[in-house]
């Protein structure tokens, strides 16, 4: 799989002007203060790849020339910057899911960018605040381009970080194919209006189980990223001791086992695995919800024990987001519903003609120059507690743009304080989740089942 590295060497007053200020400042000011450095070249194409044994699939979608997505690395605290060339016959952008970025970086058409037409570019410049595993892909069209493949994972490093002996980063997605490894619909109205169109084919990295090597009695680190646009996961680790280290790139308050650990599109998770000590011996990620489990992605241990103790791995730096006042927080009514209205929207981009969802029982009408009223119009710097209420019978991956909320409580189960850009919210669930408004400019908020996302159940926040 491709690397992208970006390592700045501009050592400039600016640059370190940005690392002494504030995570709130950051997020504002990243890309302006500093020079960037020379661009990632991101070209969409349209390829064919072998995703099933019935012979290469057609107008397969990527970055590049050929193969997956790269994985892009950027450095915490350090410029980055990306060029999008859309070599595609279809308008597309790019978001940067988890990123607290500046707004006009955030990749929505009509409410931030215009589209990036076949043959135009447009340039991405921002400084990454936080470390941990995040993705990107298309905010226009979603449900076609990010179905035929346009998912991609990206690292943030921290120098601060501990030593691990190796390291895998996983896509996990599914694929729409026929029997002869050809694209079929990406949305049946019927499953849309529940849980949503599961793929026929799963992946890990295009590939089906792929395995990689780690040192014998080494401490692995394992990114899996969820770029799927429907499933929902329960993951569980065989064959070796692994613990929970960070979920959506930030690290978790308490390390824990995964036992069946759901995460809904959208969520990474990152594991610290203690690899056996036996040369060939392998170690599963397995996907354990429903009735068909699936082997994801294997390691396999490989020469020499290191002898590395799990119990001594060092924690993760937490990344600079601004703590919740929750005295004089402001509470923000949130209710996801279905809608009855069932009719077209007036969607420009990749609108699918359906409305099934809503938020605070208003859908989304879709990607058009003149959207729906904010949710609510926050004041920069304030504290905020989403209400969040799921009336449906049906879990829904909720993702916030731009800022990071920190899980208070939940009517249904016992929570971590975690921090998060995406909430699996439970049928019948409610749940608050703080967060300080830190980021000027209009920011979606959204579920990550991206037919629910495209028929109704997407609105936003107006930061001003």
């Amino acid at each position: 799989m491709t690397v992208f590295t970006r390592r700045t060497l501009l050592k400039t007053a600016a640059a370190a002007g940005i690392a002494g200020v504030g995570a709130s400042t950051i997020g504002r000011l990243a890309g302006l203060a500093a020079p960037a450095p020379d661009p990632v070249v991101l070209k969409t194409a349209s390829i064919e790849a072998k995703l099933t044994g019935a012979g290469p699939t057609r107008n397969v979608l990527t970055y590049g020339k050929a193969g997956p997505p790269p994985v892009v690395r950027m450095r915490k605290g350090e410029p980055f910057a990306a060029r999008l060339i859309n070599g595609i016959d279809d308008p597309t952008t790019i978001h940067w899911h988890g990123m607290r970025v500046p707004n006009r970086m955030d990749g929505v058409p009509f409410l931030v960018q215009p589209y990036v037409y076949q043959g135009d570019h447009f340039d991405y410049s921002f400084t990454p605040p936080d470390a941990g595993t995040f993705w990107y892909h298309p905010h226009c069209n979603t449900l076609e381009q990010m179905g035929h493949g346009l998912t991609g994972v990206i690292v943030v490093e921290n120098r601060n970080d501990p030593v691990f002996d190796s390291e895998a980063v996983i896509n996990l997605r599914d694929w729409r194919l026929g029997d002869d490894g050809q694209f079929i619909e990406q949305l049946l109205p019927r499953d849309a209006a529940k849980t949503g169109t599961y793929g026929t084919v799963r992946t890990a990295n295009w590939l089906d189980q792929p395995q990689y090597d780690a040192p014998a009695g080494g401490l692995a680190r394992l990114r899996a990223a969820i770029t799927d646009v429907t499933r929902i996961y329960a993951f569980r680790v065989d064959g070796a001791e692994a613990a929970v280290i960070a979920l959506d790139g930030n690290p978790v308050p308490q390390r824990f086992t995964p036992d069946a650990l759901q995460l809904g599109p959208g969520q990474r998770l990152e594991l610290a695995i203690r690899m056996p000590d036996s040369e060939g011996a392998i170690v599963s990620l397995r996907d354990v919800r429903g009735t068909r489990p699936k082997v994801l992605a294997t390691l396999r241990a490989v020469g020499k024990s290191f002898k590395r103790d799990l119990r001594d791995l060092g924690p993760l730096e937490a990344n600079p987001v601004a703590e919740v006042d929750l005295g004089s927080a402001k509470r923000i009514a949130l209710a996801l519903s279905a809608t009855a209205e069932n009719v077209s929207g007036d969607g420009i981009c990749g609108s699918l003609g359906y409305s099934f969802w809503a938020i605070n029982k208003v859908p989304w009408p879709g990607d058009t120059p003149d959207p729906t009223a904010p949710l609510a119009e926050l004041k920069l710097g304030k504290s905020y507690v989403i209400d969040m209420e799921n009336l449906t019978p049906h879990s829904h991956p909720i993702h916030l743009h731009g800022m990071s909320f920190k899980v208070m409580s939940s009517s249904t189960r016992a929570v971590q304080p975690l921090v998060s850009d995406t909430y699996l919210i439970q049928p019948d669930e409610k749940v608050q989740l703080g967060f300080v408004a830190d980021n000027l400019g209009d920011w979606l908020l959204h579920c990550h089942v991206v037919e629910h996302q495209k028929t109704g159940m997407t609105s936003y926040f107006r930061v001003a």
